[in-house]
């Protein structure tokens, strides 16, 4: 029977293009490892993406006779060559997925392991430019796998040797077994008691069973799962033996009515998730991804979009145990590189052979805002297809899915290629007003109301030391986020043909490229902070409209000092009712849906109570004569801003789809939009090309863009627009 080495002790690891060679200046580490684990989280020219290495001296082993030996790996950032004692012996391009390697010959002679990684920029290998940490090391579990020389394969894409397909019609399951394996002469299956035994036949051993009045996997409400036992034969005898889970369920999606479970409406509301944590980076602990699982069914979340990678196989496990169904995908993001083709698809098929079983998995994504870096080029729609042919013949059983970057227009080749579209839209947050959010979905199911559409992403980013009475798009803080949120969750009742919605983000992540809101290196768009400690108010805002746990939650607890001398007190519940009370005392009470809003007069300390039901939450705010300028981010000092308004000219009050009418003021905002560009390293098509950028920022005021741009435009830059462009004419 095969046996399982865990290798987390006894590695050196050092950080240099050190050879294959230990030196002696490596230092003891445990495994799994990130070396981005710090400066990956802290931005700035420190983040290391380069070649490491990692030395281990294998315990000794002896082999019995026909024993094989393998390397277990189950992600090692980005592309890895192993080597034992000098010689190389196997190299894998790409940083998500599991990959072996047979070193049963090498291991004869020792068991000096050398594994070489390396997350350095190149052309080939996916990804290169995505907002995003791109952690670099043996970040997962390493293992050494013994096994007999008849025994399930190991070398199948990495994949866990067996294939389940359920087929579920009228209450009953076909399920179809494959097996992949080296020698035996059959494979015996069982499932619920029953056996069925399948000869081996060119390497693969097939068989079906038959589940009567199957127990289906019905995602939150009862996510039950059937294991199936293999053992493969010779001899007469089992000599390796297999297990693995499956869900029986039906699932499909209509362009009108959205997502359907089991024949029945299922609307997929979630949010999607990045694998880091603060700290500790990528090498993420098991207990943690559970307890990033439980907090996102505790919010109510019945969907999570595993962006932009393969994600660890113990995260798919809990989403089948818990109930959650997911969008799982490759990291093709950003940028489409020519001579990258074939790493998207080794990449795709590690995915599909490496998941399939997961009932909770609905559909492969191919791609991720991939024209966000450049125009759509016939070898870009090329890769799509052959990358959505290759999903297909692996998995006839699940659908494709796209998502699109909000810049990207709403017709043309890109949007026919997948089964499933979805578009990341920031309306409200990177530009333009909320509404038109909505105005965005109406059009483009009145003018496709055959293709399904979703919201892949969207959200707001907030900085909890950030607070405000009166929240505006920009200002990083947690009552502008929750804004945001409300909004959107408003808006989705009379919309039920978007098929799947996902909160960009779950948690804050490391984004080493990021410099904004008064944090370095972080996306701070998380409902829960990067250390998984803080919820955010609009954490809870979902919980009301999510959970069925009964909750009372007062909102703005970190909006302390307050100057209004009458402030707003805003709760979130599931429940219908709230009662106020300040200082022990009762103030109010209302009836309601979800957000209730308060005004309070306060004139000292306070302690603030909120009652629904048998459920309490508390604060204590106080009033102050100013505000407190901790709560507030530094915005831009530009002097000569406030400019005497000439008649009939543009003011920084003026929206931009007024400035695009103007093409002496158009030319003047692209000027100066290339330079922010060019300061970020965008590589994003400019406002006059794109009619969707231009629909995105349209509403956005020449004030709100120049802050927005931050620091990607220089004081003197901005100054010099703010004069010109106040001096020109507005068009009659």
């Amino acid at each position: 029977m095969r046996k399982i080495i865990p290798l987390t002790e006894h590695w050196k690891f050092i950080r240099a293009d050190a050879g294959p060679v230990e030196p002696g200046e490596a230092k003891p580490i445990r495994m799994p490892h990130t070396w981005n684990a710090q400066d990956g989280q802290d931005g700035g020219n420190d983040y290391y993406r380069g070649a490491c290495w990692y030395y281990c001296a294998l315990p000794a082993l002896k082999l019995a006779a026909g024993e094989r030996a393998y390397l277990s790996f189950e992600g090692a950032a980005m592309t890895a060559e192993v080597w034992m004692n000098g010689e190389k012996l196997a190299e894998h391009r790409g940083g998500y997925a599991t990959f072996r390697v047979d070193i049963t010959e090498a291991l004869a002679k020792g068991g000096a392991l050398a594994v070489s990684v390396d997350n350095s920029a190149n052309g080939e290998v996916y990804p290169q430019m995505a907002d995003f940490t791109f952690y670099g090391g043996l970040y997962r579990p390493v293992s050494l796998i013994v096994v007999p020389e008849a025994h399930f394969a190991l070398e199948h894409c990495g994949g866990p040797g067996i294939r389940i397909t359920p087929t579920v019609e009228d209450g009953c399951a076909d399920v179809a077994l494959t097996a992949w394996v080296t020698g035996g002469e059959s494979v015996a299956f069982t499932v619920d008691g029953m056996r069925v035994l399948a000869p081996v036949a060119e390497g693969k051993a097939e068989a079906h069973l038959s589940l009567e009045h199957c127990h289906l996997w019905d995602g939150l409400n009862d996510p039950y799962l059937y294991t199936v036992q293999a053992e493969l034969l010779a001899g007469g005898a089992a000599v390796d033996v297999l297990s693995a889970r499956f869900g029986c369920r039906s699932f499909s999606v209509d362009p009108e009515k959205g997502f359907f479970l089991n024949g029945r409406s299922y609307p997929l509301r979630g949010v999607a998730k990045h694998q880091d944590r603060e700290a500790v980076g990528s090498a993420v602990t098991p207990e943690m991804l559970r307890e990033d699982a439980m907090l996102i069914r505790d919010m109510g979340a019945n969907f999570v979009r595993l962006a932009h990678y393969q994600h660890p196989q113990a995260f798919y496990d809990l989403c089948d145990e818990l109930g959650l169904i997911v969008w799982a995908e490759i990291p093709y993001i950003t940028v489409h590189m020519d001579a990258g083709e074939a790493n998207t698809l080794s990449q795709m098929e590690e995915l599909i052979v490496q998941n399939y079983n997961h009932p909770s998995i609905v559909c492969w994504g191919l791609s991720n805002e991939i024209t966000f870096g450049g125009p759509i080029t016939p070898a870009l729609l090329e890769n799509h297809k052959k990358l959505n042919d290759l999903c297909h013949r692996l998995d006839p059983t699940r659908p494709t899915a796209m998502a699109h970057v909000s810049m990207q227009a709403i017709d043309g080749p890109v949007l026919d290629i997948a089964d499933l579209n979805a578009y990341n839209l920031y309306f409200g947050w990177y530009g333009g007003e909320l509404a038109q959010n909505e105005e965005f979905f109406d059009t483009f199911h009145a003018r496709y109301p055959e293709k399904p559409i979703g919201l892949s992403e969207y959200g707001a980013d907030a900085n909890l030391q950030f607070q405000t009475a009166d929240p505006q798009r920009s200002d990083y803080t947690e009552q502008y986020q929750a804004v945001y949120h409300e909004h959107i969750l408003a808006m989705l009742p009379e919309r039920p043909y978007i098929w799947m919605t996902s909160v960009w983000n779950m948690f804050d992540f490391a984004a080493d490229g990021r410099d904004e809101g008064g944090a370095h290196g972080r996306n701070q768009k998380g409902l829960v902070t990067f250390d998984r400690k803080i919820r955010k108010d609009a954490y809870y805002l979902y919980k009301a409209y999510w959970s069925r746990e009964p909750f009372v939650h007062l909102c703005s607890r970190r909006y302390v000092d307050r100057p209004e001398d009458v402030t707003e007190i805003k709760v979130y519940t599931n429940l219908p009712k709230v009662t106020l009370y300040c200082d022990g005392s009762p103030v109010a009470e209302q009836t309601g849906d979800k957000i209730f809003t308060f005004k309070l007069p306060i004139t000292g300390d306070h302690g603030i109570i909120a009652v629904a039901g048998d459920q309490t939450d508390e604060i204590r705010i106080r009033h102050v004569k100013a505000p407190n300028p901790a709560y507030a981010m530094q915005g831009r000092k530009v002097r000569n801003w406030l400019l005497p308004k000439i008649e009939g000219c543009f003011t920084l009050d003026d929206k931009l789809e007024d400035v695009y009418k103007s093409p002496e003021a158009s030319a003047l905002l692209e000027k100066l939009m290339e330079k922010a560009r060019a300061a970020r390293g965008d590589v994003a098509k400019g406002a006059q090309d794109n009619p969707m950028v231009r629909q995105m920022m349209a509403r956005t005021t020449l004030s709100a863009m120049l802050v927005q741009a931050g620091d990607s435009i220089a004081d003197e830059e901005a100054t010099a627009f703010v004069e010109a462009v106040t001096k020109i004419k507005k068009p009659q």
